[in-house]
């Protein structure tokens, strides 16, 4: 199958399939993804709005968490992974916000990445789902998945290699949704340990299912 054939036929399926996609992180200000992203690192999505209803009706603003410690900050954080390092970020990334920005999520990768705890990744998000940019967030999910269905090739090994492949033949208009098929359905579906293939309507046109030989 061409690539172009393999691109089509996975845009149409998750067009149909899931034609709404979203981050799962809860949030109602471009601040409050931020910092939930920025927590979320090799820790899941439920843990994070399990700890983040306390942490924003305390600290609801950039101006507000500028002015805590990193120590209060990580009573709040305590069950995350790495909490001493993101309460440390957290303050950072809000006193830069206030000192540099004027209390404003910057809408740029280069500024979003100069703000501590932000990198390519976490700016990719802020950037696609705050300010619907064409950019895409390669995590854990859009790696795997990316690869068994032969959307990148074997080349691509690293989280960069795998955006710029991928940005390569995606519409720009379809990439911030895009970015949301391709985790959710590593997420849910194509699992790292154990793939649902019997709950995959992709399996036509996935390598991996095919160099497998598997069956349904």
């Amino acid at each position: 199958m061409k690539t172009a054939d393999r691109y089509s036929h996975v845009i149409d399926y998750f067009q149909e399939s899931m034609p709404v996609a979203e981050s799962e992180l809860d949030y109602t200000t471009p601040f409050e993804l931020l910092v939930a992203v920025i927590l979320s690192a090799q820790c899941t999505d439920k843990r994070i709005n399990q700890v983040t209803p306390p942490l924003f009706r305390d600290f609801p603003t950039p101006e507000a968490m500028a002015q805590a410690t990193p120590e209060t900050i990580y009573n709040y954080i305590r069950s995350v992974s790495y909490p001493n390092s993101k309460s440390r970020h957290l303050v950072g990334m809000a006193q830069m916000l206030v000192d540099e920005y004027g209390g404003k999520v910057p809408s740029t990768g280069e500024e979003l990445e100069k703000l501590p705890g932000v990198g390519r990744k976490t700016a990719n998000v802020i950037q696609a789902v705050i300010f619907r940019k064409a950019r895409m967030a390669v995590d854990t999910h859009v790696f795997r998945v990316s690869h068994r269905l032969g959307l990148v090739g074997v080349r691509c090994t690293t989280p960069l290699s795998v955006e710029k492949e991928l940005m390569k033949h995606l519409p720009e208009d379809i990439v911030p949704l895009a970015h949301h098929w391709l985790l959710l359905h590593g997420r849910y579906v194509c699992q790292s340990r154990k793939p649902h293939c019997e709950k995959c309507g992709l399996t036509a046109v996935c390598k991996h299912f095919s160099a497998k030989g598997l069956q349904i």
